[in-house]
């Protein structure tokens, strides 16, 4: 599509590069911000600014955060005897929404994907390792229920099964080759209260 504007041509073409965002929708917000006063640009540039600057990982479960430790983290109401593992830090805001969990975090940072060539020193896996001690009750995996998410969360149910951990994955609520994010809050809550105990292969 031809615009009168260079400008606003770039501007589109950056929005249209955010994921969920067409051209049409880029479009409307680009126009949209034309015609804001220079308080909004203002103020939207100084959020992304801070975006950038500002939030970072939690240094114990590396969820994003502006302090470290992290919210969940700091909060000694929650209950601390058990960490639910997801890939990424959008999936925490997934389960929070659920309402149906109120232990700890630890985000791996994704999954293994040897065709990838993404092994274990890519992930977050050591740092949870570390995490476990005699307080530590309960580790629930809540991957993704992909060919990788299963593939990682068998290698990290014989990991944590060795130091006498139990070990529950969440419910089949979450369709096989989908993303938490994409699950309303009722399946999300489902699926936790759901979990179940993963068994050793050897077993």
């Amino acid at each position: 599509m031809k615009y009168g504007s260079k400008v606003l041509a770039c501007l589109v073409d950056v929005f249209s590069h955010l994921p969920g965002i067409g051209e049409k929708s880029a479009q409307r917000i680009a126009l949209y911000l034309l015609e804001s006063g220079q308080g909004d640009i203002d103020t939207l540039i100084s959020a992304l600014t801070d975006l950038k600057s500002k939030v970072g990982h939690c240094s114990i479960c590396f969820n994003y955060t502006e302090e470290d430790p992290c919210m969940f983290c700091r909060d000694e109401r929650r209950n601390r005897k058990i960490i639910c593992v997801v890939e990424e830090p959008k999936d925490i805001l997934t389960i929070e929404h659920s309402g149906g969990y109120h232990g700890l975090y630890h985000v791996l940072g994704g999954v293994l994907s040897p065709l990838d060539g993404i092994g274990e020193a890519d992930l977050h896996i050591q740092p949870l390792l570390d995490r476990i001690d005699d307080s530590i009750r309960e580790i629930i995996l809540a991957l993704n229920p992909t060919m990788e998410g299963e593939m990682t969360a068998s290698h990290l149910g014989e990991m944590l099964q060795s130091k006498g951990i139990r070990v529950t994955r969440i419910a089949r609520g979450i369709p096989f080759g989908g993303s938490l994010e994409f699950n309303d809050m009722v399946t999300i809550a489902k699926a936790l209260e759901g979990r179940m105990e993963m068994k050793s292969s050897d077993s």
